[in-house]
Order: structure tokens, then sequence, then C-alpha cells
């Protein structure tokens, strides 16, 4: 009999599921569907206009894409259920939901569905910045021994940041909450009704590392008094390794999802890290970068090194015995997708209809005409603030050098290479710190789609870069790690060396482009490093202001 394990992907605006042959790494059938809420970050579902920087989702959506791309991708790829053997989850994080003691969302209940606070604040939630400055402060001034391994900054876009804006602004929604868990290890509650949270999304996402646990009771408690017991009673202790089995399907969710019941359920993975055993990343020295809505830049080494500026750095957080590293930009392809909505000609539109293609492949096409610096447009990559080196929402993204005869094309351009120049600043960051990189790989929509990107940002780095194999590069390696059980492979290396997906083709850099970029890549650290300034940020002008 053949084995296969199903991966369980939950992205931004949609969840997929792909089932894997453990032994070949091929991919039987894949299911793929949107949240019909999608993202709220503009108006709330009773209408009303939402506060600047929320993004929300609605939980009942999870479910109904977990329940559907499950059944369906059994359904295509034609085998008997009874030849799965295990499941791996993935989610956005951090993606923070509050529930009542059983894992029931807190916004199904009458008294809450009109409450955005009750609802799940998605991973580019924002608006929890006043929050995180607060955190920090107090973590500076105490000494917080854990600080450093978060690059020095607390981000926006975690846990307790999250948690203490819903305390400040609705009391009787946190007063509510039994716990406050990421929608990953949710996902892993509803398909075991066992509530287990990962060393993934609690080390980089929680602030939580072996050695100490959370941020100590004294410190919650100065943060804010209604803090103090937060640990333990709304926050759960019950972290475990990747290496574990998180519990087995039950017979309600084998009901909802065809799953087998009683197989294992893996840890929960955050979606990013779950790609790099999908490549075979396993050891030190290999850079994966996640290319999406956002960019992910993971690194595994075998010492912990603080380095500033990044999202966190976690021992065992993907492969047991080494450090996993996170980085990243904020805003990738949103800030695609916010020119071509906002900036666009409908000329150009008319034309790329009729040459029935997508707007973003009409203006590559143009694009790749255009030789690099020869616009005069230089960008800052910040359309959803900065997450590394700056770790600052409230940084905006700016264009220079634009003229009356500036074309579309060429901004657009720009746009990716401010991009590429802020992951070549990650890379130098890692490097300087210490960490040894000797070989680049890309995973994610935009890096399978967009080879005009992918050669851009082999000319910025000046490095080769080798790609995934599939498409679903997230939900492959949950997959992976859905094989490492009783029933499959005894660890995570075994199982990404069988079960790996690696294009045989990769990118090589045009070492003539990569003089022109490092002589912009100089002025676009000038630029970043003086606008990273808080006092020199428009934003921070505006509200002044104001």
């Amino acid at each position: 009999m053949r084995k296969y394990t199903m991966g369980i992907d939950f992205g931004t605006l949609s969840g997929r599921a792909v089932l894997v042959d453990i032994a070949t790494g091929e991919e039987k059938a894949t299911s793929v569907c949107e949240y019909k809420h999608g993202v709220m970050d503009e108006t709330f579902l009773t209408d009303e206009k939402l506060p600047p920087d929320y993004a929300l989702q609605h939980p009942v959506d999870y479910l109904d894409v977990l329940h559907f791309i499950t059944k369906d991708c059994i359904e295509k790829s034609g085998i008997n259920p009874k030849e799965i053997i295990g499941v791996g989850v993935d989610f956005t994080a951090s993606t923070v939901m509050p529930v009542l003691e059983d894992g029931t969302p807190l916004c199904f209940l009458d008294g809450f569905k009109e409450n955005p606070h009750a609802y799940v604040k998605l991973w580019k939630h924002h608006s929890a910045q006043k929050e995180a400055d607060a955190i920090n402060a107090l973590a500076k001034e105490m000494n917080a021994p854990w600080l450093g391994q978060y690059g020095g900054t607390v981000s926006c876009e975690w846990m307790l940041p999250k948690i203490l804006e819903i305390l400040k602004e609705d009391e009787t929604v946190y007063n509510h909450t039994a716990r406050f868990v990421e929608a990953a290890d949710w996902i892993v509650w509803q398909l075991t009704g066992k509530e287990t949270h990962s060393v993934c999304t609690t080390g980089f996402k929680a602030m939580w590392n072996e050695e100490t646990g959370y941020p100590d009771k004294a410190f919650l408690k100065k943060l804010d008094s209604r803090l103090a017991n937060i640990v333990g009673d709304k926050i759960s202790t019950n972290v475990i390794k990747l290496s574990e089995t998180a519990g087995y399907i039950t017979e309600k969710a084998a009901m909802e999802t065809n799953l087998p019941m009683g197989i294992p359920v893996a840890p929960a993975l955050i979606d990013a890290h779950a790609a790099l055993p999908a490549l075979g990343i396993t050891n030190t020295g290999e850079l994966l970068m996640i290319i999406g809505t956002s960019t992910c830049h993971i690194l595994l080494g075998d010492k912990k090194t603080e380095i500033p500026g990044i999202a966190g750095v976690v021992k065992d957080g993907i492969a047991d015995g080494l450090y996993a590293y996170e980085a990243g930009q904020a805003a990738v392809g949103d800030s695609f997708s916010w020119f071509v909505e906002n900036c666009v000609p409908q000329a150009y539109y008319k034309e790329a209809k009729k040459l029935d293609i997508s707007i973003h492949a009409y203006l590559r096409r143009k694009a790749e005409k255009l030789s690099p610096g020869a616009n005069g447009v230089l960008c800052l990559d910040w359309w959803n603030g900065n997450r590394t080196p700056y770790v600052n929402s409230n940084l905006s993204g700016m264009i220079f050098g634009l003229t009356i005869q500036t074309l579309p094309e060429e901004i657009y351009r720009a746009m990716i290479e401010a991009t590429a120049f802020g992951t070549r600043r990650i890379i130098e960051l890692y490097e300087e710190n210490g960490m040894e990189i000797h070989k680049l790989y890309a995973a994610g929509g935009i890096a399978e789609k967009d080879r005009m990107l992918m050669q851009i940002y082999a000319d910025v780095t000046g490095r080769e870069i080798h790609m995934s194999g599939t498409a679903e590069a997230c939900a492959h390696g949950s997959a992976v790690l859905g094989a490492v059980n009783e029933n499959g492979y005894e660890t995570l290396p075994i199982a990404a060396e069988k079960m790996k997906k690696i294009k045989e083709t990769y990118f090589v850099p045009n070492m003539e482009n990569h003089k022109v970029y490092t002589a912009l890549y100089g002025e676009y650290k000038s630029l970043s490093d003086y606008f990273a300034r808080d006092e020199n940020t428009l934003t921070r002008v505006l509200r002044r202001i104001n």
C-alpha cells in the first residue's frame, strides 16, 4: 500500500491542501478555496468603517475552507483515504484569535458578532503599533533578557501587542476570552480536539523560549496590571516540539474532512517556515525567500546569535537541534497590487484585455524591456511598514525620481527592484552578524510566476537563486512534517530528503546588471537610513501637525 500525507496551508486570502506521496514527493492532488469574507481592512461586517491599519478575518471562513479542501483534495486524487497516514498544518502568523475554553471563537457568540475585537486579527493587522512601542520601551527599561532574541524590537504584528490592544480598547472582549491562540494552533485543535501550541508559533510570535518561557509576571504586570496572570490563564504553556505529535484526527473531524479517524496530526507551522522542508532545507547556510504578499527570509544556524532587526531566532523552530532565524519584508505582492489598483491608466487595462493577459503580465512585458537604472526612478519598499531591519509599521513607501515623462512600467519595475534591494539588505544583515549563507532558494506564488522579478533578485544580490519545484511549497512542507510520525519517517531530515521538490533550472545573475544595481543599492541604503529615522518620516510629521 502506498502512503500519503496531507499538507493544509492557510494563506492571507485562501486555503489550500495538497496530497503527497511520502516515498517520492509526488503531489497526487491539490485543492484551493478562497475565504468568503476575505480580509476586512476598510469596512467591517456591519459596513462600519474600520480604524486605520486594521486587518480582520472571520474564523468561519477557516472552517469552511478546511472542510472543502480536504474533501476535494481526496476526491480529486482518487486514492483510498485509508492510505493517508498523517496531516500537517501551516498558517500565516501572527494571526490571533480570542476563543472560549473549548476553542469556540468569541465572535460566534451573539453578544460579540458585531464587535471587531472579537474577530481574528490577521498578521498584517498593524493598529497595535503603540502597544508594541510600549512593550519595547518597557523591555529596554527592564533589560528584558528575551528582547535580543527578537532583534531588539517587538513587532506590532505579534500576539502580545494585539492582546494588549484588545485589553485597552475593549476589556469586555478580553475578560470573556478564555484563550488567545494562533490560528495555526487553533486549526490543529479543531482536527485533534486537543489544545497544543507549537514551538514554531509561540517561539516566533508569542515571545516564548525553552529557557525562560514567556515574558515573566513582573514584566507583564508592569506593562498592565491586568496582564499579571495571563500566562497559564489566557495564554497556554502547553508548548510542544515539531518532532512530537500534536494529536490524532477525531471522529468529528474525520466526518467533516474525510480524513481517516485516528491518524497523527503534526504541530502547527508558520506558513513561510513550512516551505523549508518542501525544498529539502534542513541544514545550515541555505536561505529561503518565500515571496508572496509579503516576504520571509528564513535561515537555519547551528548557534544562537542576536541580530538587530530580525523577527526572531528560535531553537528547534523548524528542525530539531538547529536555530531558525526569520527576517522579512512586510509588503511585496501587496505593494504591486496597490500600484495596479490605483496608479495604472485604463489604456493599459484595455491593451492587456486585448492580449488576454493580466495587468501584471502586461506591465512585466513592458518593464522587462527597460535596463537597470535607466528610468531614474528609485523606491523604498515600505508600503506596509518595515519589518527588517527597522521593525516599524509607521514607515511608509516612497517613490523618487518622478517626472512628467515617467511611465507606469518604470515605476512598476522600480518597485520590484526596491523589494530586491530590501532582500539584499537582509542578506547583508545576516552575514554582518556572522551567519553563513552559501545558497539562495525562492518559493511562493510570485517566485513561481514572475521570471522577471526573480532575475532582478539574482542581479541585485549577485547570487544564483534555486527555485521550488512546487507551486504549493508551504502546503507541501506541511505534508513533509505530517510524514514524521509512527506511520512514516523517524525524523524531518529523512522525510525532507525523500519528499523535497526543487527545479533543476535556476536563475544566474547578470554581473553587468549587478554592477549597476550595486550603485543603486548604495542610494537605496542612504535613503532608507535617512527616512527610517522617526523624526523624518512623513507619517510622523503629519501626526505632529494633526
